[in-house]
């Protein structure tokens, strides 16, 4: 980012989230009402980017607002339209409005996904008003391809959710959702019945809705946690408040595929319990990691940046000895690992991982994450 695209502000934007547990609950078009009521209030509001979808309803809605025209972007001899951050930057609107955060852009851009452009438009002082749907949430990548069948490609970081100042639940009951879809309001008529046979299933509405609402109940109670009003009874009240203890929690990995989501499983696990999270591989000395490991550390290294975890190789001949020794230095409170494979040979003799863990660390809680994608498929 050039100096000259941000001018002098006070502070940060005003960061104000929608979302929703599926398309066509009505995230943009409630983004939109706020757009014009705070037009109303004479602030100078503009469109940074807007995702109708052919919706005639949202289109209307749009009409009225001030619109920052996208930039094209050439791409393979494709022609890609985007956000266009630097125009936004140099127009410096009080409030801008932009859709779809977990956007991957146009390669080539500033940013590879658009919730960092959304970043440095607050970070130059403009109020943002943006939507995203829970699907999207990293940590909750694998529970919704349980859910739907369907792995979700563009995901943000869950620390995009807790750095905004709003995080608004547009809601409504997964009938009236299928109420909409039937009556053309959220795709086109060619797209209606594979959605009611895919995606759109009642049974899977109603379990995104149910993780919509733990969402945010969630934001707002870590958020209740986290204020400080000093001066007034509020500061007061606070403080009487239950202190939560220091928590830690140490998951073990393996580099293969499964263990990404023994990760994001206790991320949420960290994240309900305001503790931080360490990875623990413990490789065996002596051998290098083959090409397939390497690929996957690396897969690991990028899942631990985006969820902010840290991650650690530890060489040990002895797994429990090891691990043991790394969760006293880190003051781990939790264990989490997943399923042993099952031991071959002399080694169905030994103890298990796991009670030797509990004996080394008797003040440290050891707990075994199921793999549900496993149970799902014994179930289809």
């Amino acid at each position: 980012m050039s100096p000259t695209e941000l001018q002098p502000t006070s502070g940060r934007g005003h960061y104000t989230i929608f979302l929703g547990m599926a398309a066509g609950v009505g995230k943009t078009y409630r983004m939109l009402e706020e757009g014009h009521a705070e037009l109303e209030a004479g602030r100078d509001v503009v469109i940074g980017l807007l995702e109708t979808h052919g919706r005639a309803d949202t289109q209307a809605l749009a009409e009225g607002l001030p619109v920052v025209p996208q930039r094209r972007v050439t791409y393979r001899d494709l022609d890609i339209s985007d956000m266009d951050r630097p125009a936004i930057l140099r127009r410096t609107p009080e409030v801008c409005l932009v859709d779809e955060l977990a956007h991957t852009n146009a390669p080539g851009l500033e940013h590879e996904k658009r919730y960092e452009d959304i970043e440095d438009l607050l970070d130059a002082g403009i109020d943002v008003l943006s939507t995203v749907n829970v699907q999207h949430l990293e940590s909750l990548n694998d529970r919704m391809a349980e859910l739907s069948g369907v792995r979700v490609r563009e995901t943000v970081p869950d620390s995009v959710l807790g750095r905004a100042d709003e995080v608004v639940l547009i809601d409504i009951s997964p009938e009236a959702l299928l109420a909409r879809l039937r009556a053309g309001k959220v795709y086109k008529p060619k797209r209606i019945d594979a959605a009611l046979n895919g995606f759109f299933r009642i049974e899977n509405l109603a379990a995104l809705r149910e993780v919509a609402l733990r969402q945010v109940a969630e934001e707002v109670e870590a958020k209740r946690l986290t204020t400080e009003t000093v001066g007034t009874r509020e500061d007061t009240v606070a403080a009487d408040l239950p202190q939560a203890v220091g928590e830690r929690l140490l998951a073990l990995v393996e580099p293969y595929p499964g263990t990404q989501r023994l990760v994001r499983r206790a991320w949420r696990s960290a994240q309900r319990l305001g503790a931080q999270l360490d990875l623990l591989w413990v490789a065996p000395p002596g051998r290098e990691p083959d090409a397939e490991q390497e690929r996957q550390l690396a897969a690991l290294r990028h899942l631990a940046s985006v969820l902010g975890a840290t991650l650690t190789v530890e060489a040990g001949d002895d797994v429990a000895d090891t691990v043991a020794g790394v969760a006293r230095d880190r003051g781990t409170t939790y264990i989490l690992m997943g399923r042993s494979r099952p031991a071959r040979g002399a080694a169905r003799l030994r103890v298990p991982l796991p009670q030797r863990l509990m004996e080394a660390l008797p003040g440290v809680d050891v707990r075994i994450v199921a793999d549900r994608s496993v149970r799902h498929e014994k179930n289809q």
